[in-house]
């Protein structure tokens, strides 16, 4: 399977490149979003692709825009690639990775939703009995389901630096409460409907990472990637036992493998052995066959 670490289009400007996305001006009210193969952990950008990898978080993207298109307005804008990008050689170098959509203003909050006690939200709970401030129940164990969906939102850092977690009253004094208030709302609501449909395909989200924008009118819109394997933590639903960290179909895997190494999680990164790249390529394959069936 071919990999495609940066992308390179002649035919349109380089608005910049993210960890994993390549941003193209496509006039004044369009992007060309490229995710390409490249894999960050501990926001390092690792030096090898994982092959197939941005095409299996574009179209699980899009499986999931399509399936909540009801609830919230969404950045597609029916456009095809094929439109704006014309070169066949730039066609095929982008493969399925590719997706135009609508300039919007971002929100500068990172919509963190989590359902079950993992990762930070474990550490913050062992400390204190609550995550992000919110209390729970005590006795929970590693990876235990919470009472009820959490809202637990972060502000984007910028780049070479962490995202930092805040509370919702931190939140309403950057969108105001009306907004603050549609965000939370609408992040719960995505996570709690498409974590009950992913669970009936095997798959359980124990939590994800949602991004919003404002169109001219004010109108919230769901941006970016959506309940993909880098944005979510995904656990397959049969080898699931709390007390424990479970087995996952994201990212996770490859920071376990590096957790083992003299790495001091800065840049540049460690070279993946070949049997680790090829095997994180099998896992997002596998997370995107179970949810869409493909």
């Amino acid at each position: 399977m071919s990999a495609l670490f940066e992308s390179n289009l002649r035919g349109l400007p380089l608005l910049g490149r993210g960890k994993v996305r390549d941003l193209y001006a496509v006039g004044p009210d369009h992007l060309l979003v490229v995710t390409t193969d490249r894999l960050s952990a501990f926001d390092v950008v690792l030096p090898q692709p994982i092959p197939g990898k941005g095409e299996v978080l574009t179209r699980v993207s899009n499986f999931w825009f399509a399936r909540t298109a009801a609830l919230i307005p969404n950045q597609l804008s029916g456009i095809p690639v094929s439109q704006v990008v014309t070169d066949p050689d730039e066609l095929a170098q982008l493969g399925e990775r590719g997706l135009v959509v609508r300039r919007l203003a971002p929100l500068p909050v990172e919509a963190i939703v989590r359902g079950y006690l993992i990762g930070s939200g474990w550490k913050d709970y062992q400390g204190s009995g609550t995550v992000c401030g919110i209390a729970l129940p005590a006795r929970l164990r590693q990876a235990d389901p919470l009472p009820r969906p959490i809202f637990t939102p972060s502000t984007k850092a910028a780049a070479g630096t962490h995202d930092e977690n805040v509370d919702f009253a931190h939140i309403i004094g950057l969108l105001g409460a009306e907004l603050a208030a549609q965000v939370r709302d609408a992040s719960l609501r995505i996570y709690e409907e498409s974590a009950a449909f992913a669970l009936r395909r095997g798959i359980i989200i124990a939590d994800t990472k949602f991004e919003f924008g404002l169109d001219q009118d004010g109108r919230l819109h769901l941006i970016d990637e959506v309940l993909t394997p880098d944005s979510s933590r995904f656990w397959p639903a049969d080898q699931y036992l709390p007390g424990s960290s479970p087995p996952s179909f994201d990212k996770q895997f490859v920071r376990d493998y590096l957790e083992t190494l003299d790495w001091d999680k800065t840049a540049p990164g460690p070279e993946l052995p070949p049997d680790i790249i090829a095997r994180t390529a099998a896992k997002y394959r596998e997370a995107e066959e179970r949810l869409t069936g493909a």
